[in-house]
């Protein structure tokens, strides 16, 4: 018994890992470790030597690691984890500066009301 749809079988050979799962790799090398050793090195390409912690991809040759580090995917997940790491460390569930400025401004508009009664 067999995945059915061609479909279904590359969208689960595209999985990457989630975030959390990447942070946890990135705060603790045990956890990085724990994932290496799951994968037969033998199946991994260049025996599992060349991986990218952030996106979790594993690349044929060093060069090709160095050519995806410089390269905007790669750029946009650091943005992404970085993101959501200042998320995760604001109290409150992260306050963007869109929200800061609406927030100054409803200020100001009840300064200006109180002023003016």
């Amino acid at each position: 018994m067999g995945v059915l749809s061609q479909r279904t079988i590359t969208k689960t050979r595209r999985k990457i890992r989630d975030f959390d799962q990447v942070k946890a790799d990135l705060i603790s090398s045990k956890s990085l470790e724990k994932f290496k050793d799951s994968k037969a090195a033998e199946d991994l390409p260049d025996l599992g030597r060349n991986y990218c912690v952030e996106c979790a991809r594993w690349f044929n040759a060093e060069s090709t690691l160095l050519a995806h580090r410089k390269g905007k995917p790669h750029k946009r997940r650091l943005k992404q984890l970085r993101e959501e790491l200042e998320t995760a460390r604001i109290p409150g569930g992260g306050s963007s500066k869109r929200s800061t400025e609406a927030s100054a401004e409803t200020a100001t508009t009840t300064d200006d009301v109180t002023m003016a009664s």
